[in-house]
């Protein structure tokens, strides 16, 4: 007598998992893919709010608040047009959006940056030429003006820590240089929503000009 074939149990398909979220909601109700940058996501107001809420130096300075990228992004603004007078407002937009991408990635302290590597560098290189692009900026600025935002990058850096952060005059002419051609700046720490205005009007009578 032959057996009769067993009976193939049906495979039951298994569904593929899901990629990660990358995309962060905005209080606009934009929704950013962090690893695919769209323009069309990005809005002046979600950067002023996020970046008047990240603390420079990991919120380590004095000061009944803390001092903000947005704080330090119009200050470097400032310092730029301090360096160069005159400086067509296309490139005050790019100092003050210089650090923009921090406003969703948060700020991380430059050692922590190097120790993480290029994969991070490109990254915030990605989504800040998403933001130039957002506001008809070249993803890559000339050099000359590169130059120019990172010299005032730099005496900012040395103003806050010498100022707030509890660096000695010494230690941080030894990290950042001794800035020249630096005229005196007192650096206070502003509240979050004082500052976000001031960006987001700073920005907006730049942005004015550059259309003129």
């Amino acid at each position: 007598m032959t057996k009769a074939p067993a009976k193939k149990t049906p495979q039951k398909k298994t569904k593929k998992p899901e990629p990660p979220r990358a995309w962060q909601r905005m209080l606009s109700g934009r929704r950013l893919n962090l690893l695919d940058p769209s323009p069309l996501d990005i809005e002046l107001e979600d950067i002023a709010h996020g970046l008047a809420r990240v603390a420079r130096w990991n919120g380590q300075t004095v000061g009944r608040c803390a001092f903000s990228v947005a704080q330090h992004s119009l200050l470097v603004h400032d310092l730029a047009l301090q360096f160069r007078p005159g400086l067509p407002a296309k490139w005050r937009m790019a100092a003050l959006l210089h650090d923009a991408p921090e406003y969703v990635v948060g700020d991380l302290i430059s050692p922590f940056k190097a120790a993480v590597g290029i994969d991070y560098k490109a990254f915030e290189l990605r989504l800040l030429g998403a933001i130039h692009m957002r506001f008809s900026l070249p993803a890559m600025p000339p050099q000359a003006i590169s130059d120019l935002i990172k010299r005032a990058d730099i005496a900012s850096a040395y103003l806050e820590a010498t100022q707030l952060a509890g660096f000695e005059e010494k230690e941080a002419k030894k990290i950042f240089g001794n800035p020249r051609g630096l005229k005196p700046v007192i650096l206070t720490p502003r509240p979050a929503q004082e500052i976000q205005k001031l960006f987001v009007s700073t920005f907006k009578e730049a942005e004015a000009r550059n259309m003129k």
